[in-house]
């Protein structure tokens, strides 16, 4: 079974940083792409980032693009989201998801980003 963890969530000031981590189990980690994903009050569920299954290659939505870092670690089956110079419009819920789609995805940390 399909198990995903994610923390690091919190609040936190425009222009500030957080760091999210994401646990994984129940799957082989280390050859699978995965995702982070937000879901901000009253909107769908936007794709932010992606990271192949050794890490030689992400991606990024234009809305993260040069803010956010993906990264992992398969030995701690674990992955992150560096997320700097956060802006108030970022306050969503931050899942992370096995592959592309959303489908398969943790229950989510929240980032609130206010003054």
């Amino acid at each position: 079974e399909v198990r995903l963890v994610e923390s690091g969530g919190g609040l936190v000031q425009p222009g500030g940083s957080l760091r999210l981590s994401c646990e994984a189990s129940g799957f082989s980690f280390g050859i699978v792409t995965m995702s982070w994903f937000r879901q901000a009050p009253g909107k769908g569920l936007e794709w932010l980032s992606s990271i192949n299954f050794d890490g030689g290659t992400t991606s990024y939505a234009d809305s993260v693009k040069g803010r956010f870092t993906i990264s992992r670690d398969n030995a701690k089956k674990t992955l992150y989201l560096q997320m700097n110079r956060l802006k108030p419009e970022d306050t969503a819920v931050y899942y992370c998801a096995v592959g592309t789609r959303g489908t398969d995805k943790g229950q989510g940390t929240q980032v609130t980003v206010s003054s």
